[in-house]
């Protein structure tokens, strides 16, 4: 049985996320939160709170064993991109562009 979890508009960018996301692709869940506890990105602090998120899932709705389940798949892509200007010398302005991400959880059991 599959689990998904999604968070949708992260305030970080999609290559930092992508960085821890691969990290943890196809390990137990024990192994991804033991290295996302530990390790000291911005992307992983994210990243394993949805992960808990998807185990409370798996654990409450599908009844499945925590034991058993793994990464099956983490999917990050780009969110839309927050635009701000910042002011400059001589009455110009810079665009600051502030991306976002969108990341994708699928646990399943039994998958190694």
């Amino acid at each position: 049985m599959e689990t998904r979890a999604y968070l949708k508009g992260t305030r970080l960018s999609p290559q930092k996320a992508g960085l821890v996301a691969n990290a943890i692709r196809g390990k137990s869940v024990q192994d991804a939160m033991d290295f996302l506890n530990f390790n000291k990105q911005k992307g992983s602090a994210v990243i394993k709170k949805l992960l808990e998120s998807a185990i409370a899932s798996a654990e409450h709705n599908n009844k499945a064993d925590v034991d058993l389940l793994s990464v099956k798949s983490i999917i990050v892509n780009q969110g839309m991109r927050l635009k701000r200007m910042k002011p400059r010398a001589r009455g110009r302005a810079d665009r600051i562009i502030k991306p976002t991400c969108h990341i994708e959880i699928i646990l399943a059991e039994g998958i190694k």
